[in-house]
């Protein structure tokens, strides 16, 4: 059956990771020239691709299927490691939150594993506009800018803080603009922030990942710094989760 043989070499291409057609046929009864027919029918329709030539690995399409459980479980199945990965390279905490009602959690720290002194944000809630990881998110998010969602929320907890709506709005329009979020010294004093969301817009838009230090450590050089290693992270994370192309497509409509 036409499906039984597509679904024998989705399974094979998903569990090798990559595949070759000689490698489908060899795991398979499939004949040689049906398996070139089908690979190129799934190619062309996003269930597979070619990142390499002759190698075939599951697409886009079929991964934003897949990954329909959006659960912080599913999520940090494919965000943790990227967050330990670069927690390592930079001796830093980072971080990954999400928007729950109005506010933002931060659900997950990876600390580095090098050994080196490093500040930990901790776990729960932060307000919208005094940290990197919920302004990144509000950023993205106009509705969080209502009266209702924002009732209660402008507490003063430094003297960095912004408590005026107008001077978060002008906050909010500057991170767009540079592409990730700071907070220093707006939340507690001595330490600073940077955070980007996942995606523009849809699920990725409600995700943020950050990292902190002290203002001595997170100077503005190192900050803008890790704002664009975090960008290219949220690129690769958003594509792996099958994000991406329908978050662009939200966001230019």
């Amino acid at each position: 059956m036409h499906l039984d043989r597509v679904a024998l070499i989705l399974e094979v291409v998903g569990q090798k990771g990559r595949a070759s057609v000689a490698d489908i046929c060899a795991q398979s009864d499939i004949p040689k020239p049906t398996v070139y027919r089908l690979v190129q029918d799934l190619v062309a329709s996003g269930f597979l691709e070619a990142p390499a030539r002759g190698q075939f690995s599951i697409g886009t399409r079929l991964k934003r299927i897949t990954m329909s459980d959006q659960s912080d479980a599913a999520v940090l199945e494919v965000i943790a490691p990227a967050l330990n990965i670069a927690a390592s390279a930079y001796g830093a905490a980072f971080f990954l939150s999400r928007l729950r009602g109005h506010w933002v959690e931060i659900i997950h720290v990876a600390p580095p594993e090098t050994g080196v002194s490093y500040l930990h944000p901790g776990l729960g809630k932060r307000p919208i506009h005094a940290c990197s990881c919920a302004k990144a998110i509000a950023a993205v998010s106009p509705g969080l800018l209502s009266h209702d969602a924002l009732s209660g929320q402008l507490k003063q907890y430094t003297e960095h803080t912004i408590t005026d709506r107008e001077d978060l709005a002008r906050e909010l329009e500057a991170i767009r603009a540079k592409g990730y979020a700071e907070c220093v010294e707006e939340l507690e004093r001595g330490i600073s922030s940077v955070a980007v969301t996942l995606a523009p817009a849809g699920v990725g838009s409600t995700l943020s990942i950050g990292a902190t230090a002290s203002v001595r450590v997170f100077t503005p050089l190192q900050r803008a710094k890790i704002g664009a290693v975090l960008a290219e992270i949220a690129h690769e994370l958003s594509s792996e989760l099958g994000w991406g192309c329908a978050d662009e497509e939200k966001a230019s409509a």
